[in-house]
């Protein structure tokens, strides 16, 4: 039996179609699969394994085996992420904060949090820069209620 190649895949920041082919994501991404081996090491250092890792909602990940490597030597480790602020928070933008969290708490670490306005306004014609900025600001707001440690969360926009 031969395997079609998935055709007509487009992802990009603002649209989503075709057949989505996920390894070859991965490969473009510069991303590695998210194995049961590794979320056991996650959970073993945070005392639970989070229901996002239970329930397999990770495909990928980018330098966690080396982060926690780093962590098992007795170094800082440090979370980044973000987001575009262009409208309010769904559930698909809380998952991974809720992660972060998690990570937070389990590995003592810092937050940096970047609000990625300007990307938003320059990007979408629609968009002022006033209603960036309250979102941006309304956003920041989701985020804290998250219930992320205030003095390891570091929120910042450009």
């Amino acid at each position: 039996m031969t395997v079609e190649p998935k055709k007509n895949m487009e992802v990009t920041p603002w649209k989503v179609s075709g057949d989505i082919d996920y390894d070859k994501l991965m490969v473009q991404f510069g991303v590695q699969g998210m194995t049961d081996e590794l979320a056991d090491k996650i959970a073993k250092h945070a005392g639970f394994k989070h229901l996002q890792l239970r329930r397999g909602v990770y495909l990928s990940h980018r330098d966690i085996d080396w982060w926690i490597k780093e962590y098992e030597k007795g170094n800082k480790v440090g979370l980044y992420t973000g987001r575009g602020p262009s409208g309010s928070v769904h559930l698909g933008h809380l998952l991974p904060w809720f992660f972060c969290k998690y990570l937070q708490d389990a590995f003592d670490a810092d937050l940096y949090f970047q609000m990625t306005d300007d990307e938003k306004f320059l990007h979408r014609d629609d968009l002022t820069l006033e209603q960036a900025i309250e979102f941006t600001y309304e956003n920041a707001l989701d985020v804290i209620a998250c219930g992320l440690d205030p003095k390891k969360t570091h929120i910042f926009s450009d």
